[in-house]
């Protein structure tokens, strides 16, 4: 009897014995749940190594300082796009070293040079003035005649440019600035600053002259538009009223020309919405906090 059992035993070891397999199965469950989990450590790892090595690149980054860019505009040289021009130029030097980087930093102690010229941060400065005649819109002549900056050189300690230009004959409204951001964009075609000019004929405008000018005409192989052209009201009809965003050179004097007629006298009265209100002819006036956000929206 003993033996029976004892072979029935054997018989039901035997018989559990391939449980083994069940637990080889675990174990291979096992470690291939391990693995998936050092991939899903490794997948971890390799973003925060790229965010490692993007800082150690980028070693001038701070959160106090601000785009080289944005300090080269600032300082009146040209605007933000223009700066990232001149960088890959090769035209900026931080602290004696040369950076061509796009969105480099700089802190407010940091030596910042445009072209071995030194440069700062400037206090944002415009100057609006009602230009006289036989003055030209130039920063200095060598010919020696007098220029627009006579007229403003006391009005800021910060150097100033002037936005746009009126030819010497031509007088009215010229606004100067060290915002490089804004004189780009009230002098660029897209943005259609408008401009409305007084103009002194030497005769009397035609009707019919006043309507092709109106309805647009082709000048120098370009259409001309105008947006607006009048009578200047209670004046003899040689002073005419003309709105135009075009910044061609000389535009206004060409389109009477185009028909035969010469401009006498010139004047911008109105630039941008600026006005020559309580601004004498040869004076200047900085513009009020109203008027330049208003100019920032335009």
């Amino acid at each position: 009897m003993n033996s029976s059992k004892n072979s029935s035993r054997g018989r039901q070891q035997g018989k559990r014995n391939p449980q083994k397999p069940t637990h080889n199965k675990f174990e291979g469950k096992k470690k291939y749940s391990t693995s998936k989990n050092e991939k899903t450590k490794k997948s971890f790892k390799k973003p925060l190594d790229v965010e490692r090595k993007a800082a150690s690149k980028n070693t001038n980054s701070n959160s106090e300082g601000i785009r080289l860019n944005k300090y080269i505009a600032n300082a009146g040289i040209c605007s933000r796009r223009e700066a990232d021009v001149f960088i890959k130029a090769g035209s900026a030097t931080v602290n004696g070293k040369l950076v061509t980087e796009m969105g480099y930093k700089v802190s407010p102690t940091d030596e910042v040079r445009f072209d071995g010229t030194l440069i700062s941060q400037e206090k944002k400065r415009y100057v609006l003035l009602n230009k006289p005649k036989n003055f030209i819109t130039t920063m200095d002549d060598d010919r020696g005649r007098k220029t627009v900056m006579e007229l403003i050189g006391n009005a800021s300690k910060e150097r100033i440019y002037p936005v746009g230009r009126l030819d010497r004959n031509t007088t009215g409204l010229l606004l100067f600035t060290n915002d490089g951001e804004l004189a780009k964009k009230l002098t660029h075609p897209k943005h259609n600053i408008q401009k409305i000019y007084h103009a002194t004929l030497d005769k009397k405008l035609a009707m019919s002259d006043m309507q092709k000018i109106s309805e647009g005409f082709m000048l120098d192989d370009r259409r001309v538009i105008v947006d607006e052209i009048s009578y200047i009201q209670n004046q003899p009809k040689n002073e005419v009223g003309v709105k135009i965003h075009s910044g061609r050179n000389r535009i206004v004097r060409r389109i009477f020309e185009h028909f035969n007629y010469n401009v006498i006298k010139l004047d911008r009265v109105i630039f941008a919405g600026l006005t020559k209100k309580d601004l004498p002819r040869g004076h200047w006036r900085h513009l009020t906090e109203m008027e330049v956000n208003t100019l920032m929206m335009l």
